[in-house]
């Protein structure tokens, strides 16, 4: 669990790098997604923490993380805000799915992480209902888009429980 949700920041943290490359600090829509981005960056962090705490293997698939990530990140910026957006919507949206599932799991067992993933995942619904209410669902073409997005989520999410 903590090597997905450790995977999982850092390549969100990844994606916006990629959009904030490619978006700079221009417009409203670069400031948000640098908040969000900070955010994400201590989410990373604690899981680290984690990992090096609780002796939890990291995945193997970071090297990939980095450059999918940072490559989604880039494109959809460079498709425009409401694409940058749309992505987040997309991302944040598996991963509030993710993170109610791990929460079932975990009941009491393990009332730290459960407190900390509670606390990122309203987080993460933030950052979803604000991509939202900056115009993702008008990027072009975002049902497609945010469909594969989610998809490839997906498919991240259970290859980290795996690798």
């Amino acid at each position: 669990m903590i090597r997905v949700d450790q995977a999982g920041e850092y390549g969100a943290t990844r994606i916006y790098a990629g959009q904030l490359a490619v978006m700079g600090d221009r417009s409203a829509a670069a400031r948000e997604i640098a908040g969000m981005a900070r955010q994400e960056e201590r989410h990373q962090a604690f899981f680290d923490r984690l990992v090096a705490e609780r002796g939890v293997r990291p995945t193997l698939l970071q090297p990939f993380w980095n450059v999918a990530g940072f490559a989604l990140g880039a494109v959809t910026a460079a498709i425009g805000p409401e694409a940058a957006m749309a992505c987040t919507a997309a991302v944040e949206t598996e991963i509030d799915k993710h993170y109610s599932e791990q929460l079932q799991v975990l009941g009491d067992s393990d009332p730290a992480l459960s407190a900390a993933i509670a606390e990122f995942q309203a987080d993460e619904v933030e950052h979803r209902d604000t991509a939202l209410a900056h115009g993702a669902e008008s990027a072009p073409a975002y049902p497609l888009m945010s469909a594969a997005i989610r998809l490839g989520c997906r498919l991240a999410i259970a290859t980290a429980k795996r690798v």
